[in-house]
């Protein structure tokens, strides 16, 4: 369990790392709103402030954010401990350190400025302007989402929210 939990945070450090270090190389290299089209029209590097959450909604709401955000990694905090001292669900535990790793990298933008800084711009289909943090989010709950409709049966799950088995299923 040792082993697992100083892997976790390494692996969180390390990605949070990389969603800083991008957006420190937008914000020093780029000003405000400038774009760099790599495919024209499709994708572009864009540096937006976003002062919301996702596709600009909640916009003003920075503290509401964080209490959601604090929430949201004491759940996730609580959860993989439980599912390390479980010993199973390695798979959810790789996608919980993606989600704790997101929603830290722009909480760190939301305290230290006020705003997230987005750069990738999808403009194919009219995407909003996200980065790297939102990525670890979107996809990881995606592939959650796969998972529990897909891959984990009705109560494969019940020990991770300690649901008792039923008797058929102890035998």
């Amino acid at each position: 369990m040792k082993k697992n939990s100083i892997l976790a945070c390494i692996s969180i450090l390390l990605l949070i790392g990389l969603d800083q270090f991008v957006k420190f190389l937008i914000t020093s290299h780029m000003a405000l709103y400038d774009t760099i089209p790599v495919i024209k029209q499709v994708f572009h590097i864009t540096y937006i402030q976003n002062k919301g959450a996702a596709w600009g909604s909640l916009q003003g709401k920075r503290y509401f954010l964080l209490a959601i955000t604090i929430l949201v990694l004491a759940f996730l905090v609580y959860f993989y401990v439980r599912m390390l001292k479980l010993n199973k669900y390695k798979d959810l535990r790789i996608l919980f350190i993606f989600v704790f790793s997101g929603a830290v990298g722009n909480m760190i933008d939301r305290i230290r400025l006020g705003y997230v800084i987005d750069m990738f711009d999808f403009r194919l289909i009219n995407f909003p302007v996200f980065n790297v943090a939102d990525i670890y989010v979107t996809c990881s709950m995606i592939i959650l989402l796969v998972f529990i409709l897909f891959k984990y049966k009705d109560n494969e799950l019940d020990d991770l929210f300690g649901k008792p088995k039923k008797d058929s299923e102890q035998e």
